[in-house]
């Protein structure tokens, strides 16, 4: 049976529930913040608009390359395009990675994890979700 999370992590890959209100609610639990969905766990994850987007704050699932075949960003509440050095740190390690509204980040990741794919996210948290 999955345990508590502890320091912003929960040790198993889950779907998402629903998200707004600043946060997510996965596994019978609500994250307020931002969230790394890895292979790992779920994380809290520091970033909280498009801008804090850098290698250093995708560190994690950069390292998680032999894990994770596609990896969904939610940008928050609209589409924000990747710089191409992020992109390319991604390709390098053969990470397909998809910037997208989190909305449709949350979506895409929970039909894929779903299907027992190799997937992870980063997921910007949002006031409001979008239908």
């Amino acid at each position: 049976m999955p345990g508590p999370v502890r320091d912003g992590h929960y040790p198993y890959q889950a779907p998402i529930d629903a998200y707004g209100n600043g946060g997510f609610r996965f596994a019978d639990m609500s994250h307020r913040g931002s969230l790394l969905c890895l292979p790992s766990g779920m994380h809290a994850w520091e970033v909280s608009e498009p801008a804090g987007i850098s290698e250093s704050s995708l560190s994690a699932p950069l390292a998680s390359d032999s894990e994770i075949e596609v990896f969904f960003l939610g940008t928050g509440e609209d589409i924000v395009f990747l710089d191409p050095a992020i992109r390319a740190l991604f390709s390098e390690r053969g990470i397909i990675v998809e910037p997208m509204s989190t909305g449709a980040a949350v979506r895409t990741y929970n039909v894929m994890l779903g299907e027992k794919r190799p997937v992870g996210a980063g997921l910007i948290a949002v006031e409001r979700a979008k239908r």
